[in-house]
């Protein structure tokens, strides 16, 4: 039986921020008695962590690459603590080069690109991951695809940031060229009444309509690498492209193309999503930590996943949020639906 001194002594965890990561994302473990018996330790489902920070009250570690659950327990000498809970990220898909968004059609399919550097032409420039997580080729032949998005018909729509052109993809594959002169197009998003959205990352904003009629939409500062588009439900339109700042915005237009600005303080804000409560996730850095970033309205936001490179962020029909990096894709359940695109 435990002394009154050693259960004092007994590591405790009162809190976990964020309380979801992938692979080699930090997480901020709070709680008392870490350190009053010896050195702490850490596991993240059952593996061990790296610690970045150990203090008796506070604690910071790096979510192990071999970790697939997120049951967390901290160790001082042969203390250990209850178990806590956090939502880790599975990766589902590697391989890949994405640099914005996921899309994903309505039966769950998840599409992603291999984009390559400019003017570099990769073998397969789409991938199709099934609700099984195969991966397989979906479409070739494409120059540096960017920007991804699904129209009410489930027809896929991807932007060519080498040749300024927006493609028509059928659910088979086949692919046409739906406009061209987009500039460096990147971001692509359909508002409600599907007219179709282009980022032309030298400051131009882009509105296509259903006759494939183009309009200037607005104009912004002149992005580093890509413009990134969603709607809200009220087909607002909100855009972010990552300048030389660390201090960037998040810009917010209107229907009638008014630009102004939701939030600024971001590091290299990427790609943005709604949720079906109309709370927005974006993938940025944020206090010196990478993840994706919610906002609940217009207040000030919390790091809401941890995880170095996330790019990019899409909600799956079955509740799923899919996290893609520079270079893979990650599953997290988190049982949260996101703002119906389709």
């Amino acid at each position: 039986m435990a002394t009154r001194t050693e259960a004092a002594q007994k590591p405790k965890i009162l809190a976990v921020r964020p309380n979801a990561a992938i692979a080699a994302g930090e997480l901020v473990i709070e709680g008392e008695g870490f350190s009053a018996i010896s050195h702490p330790a850490v596991s993240v489902g059952g593996k061990p962590a790296h610690l970045v920070v150990a203090t008796d009250g506070l604690l910071i570690a790096k979510v192990p690459d071999s970790a697939t659950s997120g049951e967390i327990v901290v160790n001082s000498g042969e203390s250990k603590s209850k178990t806590w809970s956090a939502h880790i990220g599975i990766q589902i898909a590697d391989s890949l080069h994405p640099v914005a968004n996921p899309a994903i059609d309505a039966d769950g399919n998840i599409f992603s690109t291999f984009s390559g550097s400019r003017g570099q032409k990769s073998p397969v420039s789409i991938y199709k991951i099934d609700t099984n997580f195969t991966s397989r080729p979906f479409v070739t032949d494409l120059m540096n695809p960017t920007g991804l998005a699904f129209d009410h018909a489930g027809l896929l729509y991807v932007s060519s940031r080498y040749e300024g052109i927006i493609y028509q993809v059928t659910p088979t594959g086949n692919m046409s060229v739906f406009v061209e002169g987009m500039g460096v197009a990147t971001g692509i998003a359909f508002d409600s009444e599907q007219n179709l959205y282009v980022g032309d990352r030298s400051g131009t904003i882009f509105k296509i309509s259903r006759t494939r009629q183009i309009y200037v939409f607005a104009t912004l500062e002149p992005s580093i690498a890509a413009y990134h588009l969603t709607f809200d439900a009220d087909d607002t339109l909100y855009v972010t492209g990552p300048t030389t700042s660390s201090f960037d915005p998040i810009h917010r237009i209107s229907r009638a193309g008014e630009v102004d600005t939701f939030y600024r303080g971001l590091g290299r804000p990427q790609g943005l999503a709604f949720d079906a409560e109309g709370r927005l996730y974006v993938a940025a850095s944020f206090r010196g930590h990478r993840g994706i970033v919610r906002f609940e309205g217009e207040g000030d936001p919390e790091m809401f996943v941890s995880g170095p490179g996330i790019v990019g962020l899409a909600f799956s029909p079955s509740k799923d949020l899919i996290l893609a990096t520079q270079s893979s894709l990650y599953r997290l359940d988190i049982e949260l639906a996101g703002r119906p695109l389709l």
